[in-house]
């Protein structure tokens, strides 16, 4: 049974759960509840500030907007094709997006959008891993496990362009931004 080190975390965005493995980060998570399973296998917490520092410190570079990259090691555990999807989320820039149409064509699977949506649901790393770059047809908001209000915060907070739908961010709860 594989062992995480956990804290959690109050950010802008609400709570996050943090999860750290001995080879790198393997969970962040909208929410401060532990999951029991991780890529299906069952999970030992045991909560650690200190074996979770450097994440946490990352995060808090990043939501005052003074990390445009993360540089802690990542424990990403899924199947091949999600894998190769995490990867090519990787490689989105700070500030910019895609389509789910073009991680597709970069993962080999042309027609493949709906498999990329599906991978970036089952993202186990959310913000560090940024499948929130990731836009509908390139240009607007799609689903978001934090909901697409989070999408839209991450998205302004990065100042990348993309077509806002009020419509849209109604319908998600309100977020207390500080």
């Amino acid at each position: 049974m594989p062992l995480l080190w956990y804290s959690r975390i109050n950010s802008p965005v609400g709570p996050l759960l943090v999860g750290v493995c001995e080879s790198g980060l393997a969970i962040l998570a909208f929410g401060p509840e532990l999951q029991p399973k991780l890529a299906g296998e069952r999970i030992e917490w045991r909560e650690s500030e200190e074996a979770t520092a450097d994440v946490r410190s990352q995060l808090d570079e990043y939501f005052a907007g003074q990390r445009h990259e993360f540089t802690m090691p990542l424990d990403l555990r899924g199947t091949e094709f999600q894998k190769k999807c995490w990867q090519a989320l990787l490689q989105i820039p700070y500030g910019k997006t895609c389509s789910y149409a073009d991680i597709a064509k970069t993962v080999g699977c042309a027609n493949g959008y709906r498999a990329v949506g599906q991978s970036n649901h089952h993202n186990p790393v959310a913000i560090v891993v940024p499948c929130h770059r990731v836009l509908a047809a390139g240009t607007r908001l799609g689903g978001y496990g934090g909901g697409l209000a989070t999408k839209a915060y991450l998205l302004r907070l990065e100042g990348a362009a993309f077509q806002e739908d009020s419509a849209l961010l109604e319908e998600q709860p309100a977020l207390a931004f500080s």
